[in-house]
Order: structure tokens, then sequence, then C-alpha cells
């Protein structure tokens, strides 16, 4: 019988029975549209000579490759073929050998294995993976354990729209992930710590009706989902198409407990703010992405891929804070306050590809896309005070965003005779912002909006072009040598300012891969590259922001606020950091599949960028008023060790089930200078984190069990000469059972953060007159999702 992971299992005891069986096999994978000469002929002499085998798998050696190539192991003591693996798709660590990059890449099979509800919590078992969300909700990934920026994301070779999140996209339209550790030319040199690419699922002429029906819950909140695939021939001339779409509903519950101390140097005297916050909400999302492809003549299609986000957020929140001692300045304060907020966020891509082989060595690949996102919010804040709630202030405000992108690629490949492989290109690519806010404060305009206006255009450009050629040197040397330049203009514009920024960067980039031995399973790699973080188009905006905790009356001058209240400030001024990065690695292939690894980096970086608040003059005030503001504070070091084993335990012990072991341990190091010791280090960086998963899927039953466990530890960084911030540390247990119930349908039962540990951050400001110290801290909760997951 096929199984819906894609192995057929039989036992017949005689070689007729067994022959029998095996020509119903093929017909049923012929039927199926899985068929190769080589594994029917292994099928048909295995059971006429009555072999046995108790297992072999058949798959495809790349991904361009015509036919599969076909491995077998036979155990004399064996009696009857147990398994046969059939698989459409090359092998991730074939592909991953092959490539003269540092490169992982990541399946659909690994994709669906825990049934993860987000792109991020997929990826946070990779080596180097971190994600900032709480434990078993996603969050922004990073590489290397740098934070925000440092990671290059891009969905099929493409920037997306400003806003965009891997969170926003559901792992079932997610064909592969690669996760390139070191910048190549091709995919551009923003990836100081690394590259991750998101590749759609892709139009198949093979036929494929997928429909997956979930609910997950998590402290009594009910998350519904439910999505469709389909692929299949879209003419008769090699045309295919797929379209996946997904729905999906998350309510959330969160309490979160937050304390500020302030204590004053002189007279030692302390005052402590207590809130306690509980905050509802709700997401609803569709996610829509198709891919059309037609092919116009020999060599030469054409696709069509379209991709929308849609989705509503809801939020009420309910605060109540407790001062001790109570302010006795006069200045504004309360003690309870209740706020409400919805949200709406469209995004609407279509890219377009066309490619054409021009002869046999010379290939030709342009691309274009048009984006448009629109996010509009509105939120409602009430603050009361005393046991009648006496209402001391309400604010509403409003925003409108719409932002539209464009992009246009072009590509030049061609093969010489000595095995090099040219490629050149040129891109371009531009977004533009239009913005409107309104801010309403007991009925009047709030003063900043009379100080900065209600309306803000920014734009960016960018223009790049590149060169690469790949080439070997007999079976055993390969290299990659990069030549990428890019140049990045900006501008915003308010009623009270106009600003530009322009920046341009060459990035060299240079990779080698050497084999040990012709016939060796060990390789060597070595990076020597530049690369690059741009500041965003929010740090470059001018428009300052006025903290709420400490707003600006809308008749009267801003009053004083605090350094843990900071207002914040854009910088037009920024430079873009530049890295200079070596990397070594060593991999080694092992026969059942997987790998063992052990791979080096380090990273010299130039005008890092840092949030650095600091008590300033501002003309929204007559006071001097505490600012957050990016700038460049100078130069940073960071370097780290990968360790990496991916493996069947058969493979290293032969009386041991075949259970597939995933782990790996990193180990991360950072210096900024300028900064005091010991915690100097890079913003967000952890100093480690490791994962340890198996899985086996039953011979007995049409079960398959896994589990992991993610370890993240605490963290604390001195991101200033006065801020310290800290973070817990996070372990994360997850766990799926597979119940394959007929070749058509399976049930999936998995659990993320089964052990829930509190999470907190905080932060330590000095100020010449005051210490703040301020803690937030939460619980997480376990979450449990069934998915029934049908083959139409």
């Amino acid at each position: 019988m096929l199984a819906a992971s894609g192995y057929f299992e039989f036992s017949p005891p005689q070689a007729l029975p067994l022959l029998s069986t095996r020509i119903r096999l093929l017909l049923q994978m012929y039927s199926s549209k899985i068929f190769s000469a080589p594994l029917a002929f292994l099928l048909l002499t295995n059971a006429a000579q009555a072999q046995t085998k108790p297992e072999a798998s058949v798959e495809p050696a790349a991904a361009s490759a015509a036919k599969p190539s076909t491995t077998t192991k036979a155990d004399p003591k064996a009696t009857h073929l147990e398994r046969v693996e059939v698989s459409g798709n090359a092998s991730d660590d074939a592909a991953r050998r092959a490539s003269s990059a540092s490169k992982i890449i990541i399946g659909r099979d690994e994709i669906e294995r825990f049934g993860d509800a987000t792109v991020g919590e997929v990826l946070k078992r990779l080596p180097g993976v971190t994600t900032g969300g709480r434990p078993g909700r996603g969050g922004d990934v990073r590489m290397r354990g740098m934070g925000n920026g440092y990671t290059q994301i891009l969905v099929n070779g493409e920037r997306m729209s400003p806003g965009f999140s891997l969170d926003q996209l559901p792992p079932e339209q997610v064909e592969r992930i690669e996760v390139m550790r070191a910048p190549m030319a091709e995919y551009g040199a923003r990836a100081v710590a690394g590259t991750i690419n998101v590749v759609l699922r892709e139009a198949l002429a093979k036929r494929l009706n997928d429909l997956r029906l979930g609910l997950a819950t998590e402290r009594g909140q009910m998350r519904p989902n439910a999505g469709w695939t389909r692929s299949d021939k879209l003419d008769e001339h090699g045309g295919a198409y797929n379209l996946s779409v997904n729905l999906q509903q998350a309510d959330t519950l969160d309490d979160l407990n937050t304390v500020n101390l302030t204590r004053d140097l002189h007279s030692q005297e302390v005052s402590s703010l207590q809130t306690q916050a509980q905050t509802r909400g709700q997401r609803q999302a569709l996610n829509l992405s198709a891919r059309l492809q037609w092919r116009l003549g020999e060599g030469e299609t054409f696709n069509l891929q379209p991709f929308a986000i849609a989705s509503r957020n809801r939020s009420d929140n309910n605060s109540r804070l407790t001062h001790q001692p109570l302010p006795s300045d006069g200045s504004y304060f309360y003690d309870s306050s209740q706020s409400h907020g919805d949200s709406r966020n469209d995004m609407l891509r279509l890219n377009t590809q066309w490619q054409k082989q021009l002869d046999e060595t010379s290939k030709i690949d342009l691309r274009a896309g048009l984006g448009q996102a629109q996010a509009n919010g509105s939120s409602t804040l009430r603050q009361y005070l005393g046991a009648g709630h006496q209402l001391v202030r309400e604010q509403v405000d409003h925003s409108d965003g719409r932002d539209r992108s464009w992009s246009l690629n072009g590509k030049y490949s061609h093969q010489l005779e000595n095995e090099h492989s040219l490629v050149g290109g040129l891109e371009g690519e531009g977004t533009q912002r239009e913005q409107t806010k309104t801010c309403v404060q007991d009925g009047l305009s709030c003063r900043s909006q009379l100080e900065f206006g209600d309306e803000l255009s920014a734009s960016s450009q960018r223009i790049a072009a590149y060169a690469q050629d790949e080439w070997s040197v007999g079976k055993q040397l390969s290299f990659y040598a990069g030549l990428r330049g890019e140049t990045i203009a900006t501008k915003s514009a308010a009623s009270t300012y106009a600003v530009s920024n322009r920046s341009s960067v060459w990035t060299p980039l240079l990779h080698g891969v050497w084999k040990l031995d012709e016939k060796s399973r060990d390789q060597l790699r070595a990076s020597l590259t530049r690369s690059y973080r741009s500041p965003t188009l929010q740090d470059l905006i001018a428009q300052p922001s006025i903290n709420s905790q400490y707003p600006c009356p809308a008749n009267q001058p801003c009053g004083p606020n605090t350094v843990d209240h900071a207002d914040r400030s854009g910088n037009p001024n920024l430079r873009p950091e530049l890295a200079t990065g070596i990397d070594l690695a060593y991999e080694n292939y092992l026969s059942k599949g997987g790998i063992l690894s052990a791979s080096a980096f380090v990273r010299r970086i130039s005008d890092l960028m840092r949030n650095v608040t600091s008590l300033q003059t501002v003309s929204w005030a007559d006071v001097p008023r505490w600012v957050s503001q990016p700038m460049n504070i100078g130069k940073a070091t960071t370097y780290g060790l990968e360790l990496e084993a991916k493996f069947r335990l058969d493979e290293f012990f032969s009386q041991a089930w075949p259970v597939q072991v995933r782990s790996n341990l990193s180990l991360f190091r950072s210096s900024v200078e300028g900064i005091p010791g010991p915690n100097n280090k890079l913003d967000q960086q952890p100093s480690a984190t490791a994962n340890l998963g198996a899985d086996y899927r039953l011979r007995s039953l049409p079960l398959s069990l896994g589990a992991s466990v993610n370890w993240t530890p605490a963290n604390t960084v001195q991101q200033t000469l006065i801020t310290e911030a800290s973070t817990s540390r996070k372990l994360v247990a997850d766990a799926f059972a597979l119940w394959t119930v007929n070749s058509q349908a399976s049930l999936r039962l998995s659990a993320s953060n089964l052990a829930p540990l509190d999470y907190s951050n905080g932060n330590v400001t000095l100020t010449p007159d005051n210490q703040v110290t301020s803690h937030s801290s939460g619980a997480s909760y376990t979450q449990w999702a069934l998915r029934l997951e049908i083959k139409i």
C-alpha cells in the first residue's frame, strides 16, 4: 500500500507472492506517475530471484536530473523486502554538498515534520538560528544570534514589502527554504549573518490536490486553520500550475507584569511603578500564492507568481498601575488604563519570470515584479485615576500607510568549455511610502501632530550590478568568485523637513570547496566575503515620535520625560555597516543520509549602528527630553563555532533502530569597541544556542513519532555606555505523532512548548542623577494542534 509519506510497505513471505505484489506495486507507481525504468528493473529482478533486502531508496541525484539514482543495501539475514522509498525531489543533503557556497536546504518533509504554525518555528531548529518571540510563538528570525537587519530575508529570491514578516507565511505554502551562511553576488550582500530564501510552492506537472484542516489551542484560546494546495498540468505543452490557499485565525491571551524602579543617586530614595496588564488579541489571515508556468518553445518558459496576504488584527488591553510612593511634584499620572486597537494589513505582489535557453551554453533570465501594501490602524487609549475611575486622558490615533514597490532583474549565464560558469546581472528596486496619521488628545489635536504634521512620504531606490564565476579544478576543487556593487538612495519629507541619503557599497566574494578525495564524503569549505547592513527606511526618517507614557498636552509645552520612556527620532545621516567575513567549515556526509559538520566564522564590522538614548534640547519641548536615536558608534567583531550532527542511529550502532537524529550546538562571541565589558556584545546575540531532536517511523504501525528541544541561554548586553539589556533563557520542547490512516489521509497531533517557562526581559539605565531598572515578565503556555491531511 502506498503510504501518504511516500513509502510502500509490504512483506510477502515467498518469491511468487513477492513478484505479484511488486507488479501491483509498479502499476500503482505508474498510475501515481512515480515511475522509473531502473526502479522497475530492481523490483522485478529482486522478486524473480526471491532475494531479500531490508531497504531500498530511490531519489534523484540533483533537481535537474532526468533519471533517479538507485541505492540498495542487502542483508543476507533478512527474509523479505520490507520497504521501498521513492522520492521525486533531489536530496537536500546532496544539493547542500554540491553547492560552491555554504548552503542548507530544508525540503517539504522537514518543513512538515513537526506541524509548525510559523516558518520561524521551522527555522529555529537549524544551527545558529534563533527567534525573538515568546516561546512557541515564532518571532523575528536571526542567524548566528545577530539581531534585526543582519539576516537577509527573501521570498522567491525577492525582497518583500516593508513590514513583511516570515510569521505571516504559513509553512504549507513553502516548497523549500534555502539558508546561505555567507553572501552570494546573485542573492545580494545585505547578509552579514546570512540569507534565508523562502521558495513558495512550485508548479508541477504531477497532479497534487492536498487539503489540510487543523485546530490548535493555547491557554483555552482556539486557533482554527485550513489549507488547500493544488498542482496539475496547465496544457499539453509542458505548462503547469500550483495554487495554495491558507485561512487561519489565532486568538491569544497574555499577561505581563512590569516593574520600574528609580533610585535617586543623591538621596538614595527609591520609587517604583508596577504595571499588571492583560491583553487579548485576535488575528485573522488569508494567504494565497500561485505559480503558473508556460512553455513557449524549446528551452523557453514564462512564469507568473501572484502572492497575497490579507490580515485583520484586534487587541484589547487592561492595565493597573501601582505607584510607590505617589508622585509629589504634581506631575501627570494615572493608575489604570484601557486600550483597544484594530488594524488591517493587505499585501499583494506579482512577479513574472521569462527564461530562454539561447544555445547549449547560454541562458537569459528576466524577472519583473510589482507590489503594493496597505496598513490601516486605529487605537483608543483611556487612562483613569482613583477608585471612581476618573478619566484623566483619552487619546485616539489613526494611521493609514501605503507602500508601492517595483523590481527589475536581468541575468545572463554562460557555460565555458573549461568548466567555468559565468553569470552577470543587473537589478533595480524601488519602494514608495505614503503615510497619514491623525492624533486627538482630549478632543484636541496632539502636540506631535501640530509640531510635525500628519503626512509623511519616503522612498528608497536600489540599483545593483554583479558578476560571478563558478569553476572546478579537477574533481576535488571548486571555486566561486563574485563582485557586487549597490547604490541605495533614500528620501523622506514631512511638513517641517525634507532629507535624503545616498550610499554605495562594493562587495567582493570568494568561496571554495575541497573534496579530500574523489570518492570521499569529506570536504572542506572556505569563504572570504564582504557584506553590509543598510539602515531601514524607518531609521532614516527624521520625524520624531513622542512617548505616550509622558505625552505632551495639546495646548501646553512638553514637560520632561524619563530615560526609560524616551521619545524616538530617526537619523537621515546614518551610514551602512560594512563587514569583512571569513568562514571555514568541515563536512562529512554519511552513507545512510545525514551530515556531521563543524563551521567557524568571524565578522569585522565598521560603522556599527545602535540606538543611543541621550538628553537633548528638542523643538517640541521647552525642557530637555530623553530621545532614542540610531547612530553609527564604531567597530565590532563577532566570531563563533557551529556544530551539526544529523544522522540515522543505526549508522553508528548496528543494532539500533533507524531513528533520525538531529542535533546542533552553536557558540557565539562578540565585542563592541568603545563600550565597557564584559557584556559589550552585539545587540540580541546570545552566547550559545542548541537543538536536539529525533523521529522514528514504526514498522509495525503506520505511526511516526518525533520530539525536539531548543535551548537559548539567558543573555545580557551592554547596549550603550548607560544602558544594559537582558533576556531570560528559552527552553522549548516540541513533539508530534503522525498516524497514516491510508494512502489518502493522515492525522497529525503536535505540541509546542511542552514544558513552558516564564519569559522575561529587562534593562538598567544609569544617568548622572538616577539608576532606572525595568523588568517585564509573563508566563508562556503549551500549544496543542490537531491536523487532518487529506490527498484528494
